[in-house]
């Protein structure tokens, strides 16, 4: 009786099963996707290559123009996480705003006391994961997602 208590209702939108990013074979299978994804996103915002070096966790420049050229290899699992909460900030910005200004917003100064007047590249680049996790939770707060 204690675990029907404790189980969770079954609902129209259960969520998706959490995928094991400990294993090569599905590494593997996300990078090209997740490369892709990335340089995109990149691409849209506008930013350099050497703070797409710097999301990326500091890889050196030729093994990010390797990445960029072939969208081959295997992510470690610390990079895809990092190119999955780019993708759900990506995401979230264009739920709250036009594509000009979500497209936009990554770069320019911020006022919020959070950046402090960075823009939000710079504060995600020198805070690695946790600073990318801090700006996807404040997008999904403002989104009502939170």
């Amino acid at each position: 009786m204690a675990a029907t208590l404790l189980a969770r209702p079954s609902g129209r939108y259960d969520p998706s099963p959490l995928v094991d990013l400990s294993t090569r074979e599905n590494r593997a299978r996300l990078t090209p996707s997740a490369l892709k994804a990335y340089f995109n996103i990149l691409t849209k915002w506008g930013i350099k290559d050497i703070d797409g070096m710097r999301l990326m966790g500091g890889i050196s420049r030729g093994k990010y123009y390797v990445l960029k050229k072939n969208l081959a290899g295997v992510l470690d699992q610390d990079k895809l996480q990092r190119i999955s909460l780019l993708v759900g900030i990506f995401k979230a910005l264009n739920i709250l705003y036009s594509e000009r200004l979500a497209d936009a917003w990554a770069s320019l100064p911020n006022t919020n006391r959070l950046f402090a007047g960075q823009t939000p590249v710079e504060f995600m680049a020198r805070g690695g994961l946790p600073g990318m996790m801090v700006v996807r939770r404040l997008l999904d707060a403002r989104r009502g997602s939170a």
